[in-house]
């Protein structure tokens, strides 16, 4: 039996994680961006811009298995999203079609800015998406592009992402970071190699047989308060000293569930904030 294919386009931080564990069990793995150099050892690089109507000279000859759709927006406004979420995935689509491919099912790495709750609520798949931003509502018009490749495919929202190199709430605890402690503002987060892990689990579950649902959100067990994720980092980083003044970054307050992924058997390495946080600190993860 030969190894199953996958290309990620957009292979970045997360997209290279997916691509380190799938390399572990033997996939074939491609990935597409602007500096295939930066790929993890063992992808096959495909040199492209997502950005750009001209399909990579390196496309593979064989329709890959699967396609993960894994950008991330370089700019941050209504054009720089559109650019990266809506247009990007119309190319990569139009590709497949020039060479006659169609994967048997696409990921789309989407976000959980497409839930506008702000009361503290739990969110799942079934909760309503009405966004105002235009990350949200340029997240929603991308997934739809997916739901209407002619492909299987499933949205995976992912939550508040942070690892190594995605550390801003550690470095703002160290400044004297302080956030109001009522009303409480519910976050919702994942760590990097949990994201990866989430999207090898789906591959391999639909590899496997398994019918999979056309929306997923990618969160940890543990949706918190901020100000007790401050709290809890304040005393394990040994910071005595903050702002006087509380303030914060965003407005939203949700709990995200992961309910639905749980029920078809993931479990996240790093079930809360703690774990993440630590093996961050550690220099495990």
């Amino acid at each position: 039996m030969s190894s199953p294919t996958v290309l990620i386009a957009g292979c970045g931080d997360v997209g290279s994680r997916l691509a380190t564990q799938l390399l572990a069990e033997q996939w074939r793995v491609y990935g597409l961006r602007r500096s295939v150099s930066r790929l993890p050892q063992g992808v096959i690089g495909i040199a492209g811009d997502l950005f750009s109507p001209q399909c990579p000279a390196d496309w593979p000859e064989a329709a890959p298995d699967y396609l993960v759709y894994c950008a991330a927006a370089t700019e941050h406004h209504e054009a720089g999203y559109r650019a990266a979420y809506v247009e990007g995935l119309q190319h990569v689509l139009g590709w497949l079609k020039q060479r006659g491919q169609q994967p048997k099912r696409l990921l789309f790495v989407s976000s959980s800015s497409v839930y506008e709750q702000q009361d503290g609520e739990w969110v799942d798949e079934t909760s309503a998406a009405q966004p105002s931003a235009y990350s949200g509502r340029l997240m929603l018009e991308a997934e739809q592009v997916a739901l209407d490749s002619g492909m299987a495919a499933s949205r995976v929202r992912l939550t508040g992402i942070y690892g190594p190199g995605r550390e801003w709430l550690l470095t703002q605890v160290r400044r004297g970071y302080r956030v109001a402690v009522e009303p409480p503002l519910y976050g919702n987060r994942i760590h990097a190699d949990d994201a990866a892990g989430l999207l090898a689990f789906l591959l391999k579950a639909d590899l496997g047989g398994a019918m999979l649902d056309d929306c997923y959100i990618g969160v940890d067990d543990a949706p918190a308060p901020l100000a007790e994720v401050v709290g809890w980092l304040r005393d394990y980083l040994g910071v005595t000293e903050w702002a006087e003044d509380a303030s914060v970054r965003r407005t939203g307050s949700k709990r995200c569930s992961n309910g639905r992924a749980k029920a078809l058997g993931w479990e996240p390495r790093y079930p809360s904030y703690r774990e993440g946080y630590a093996a961050i600190l550690q220099g495990q993860g």
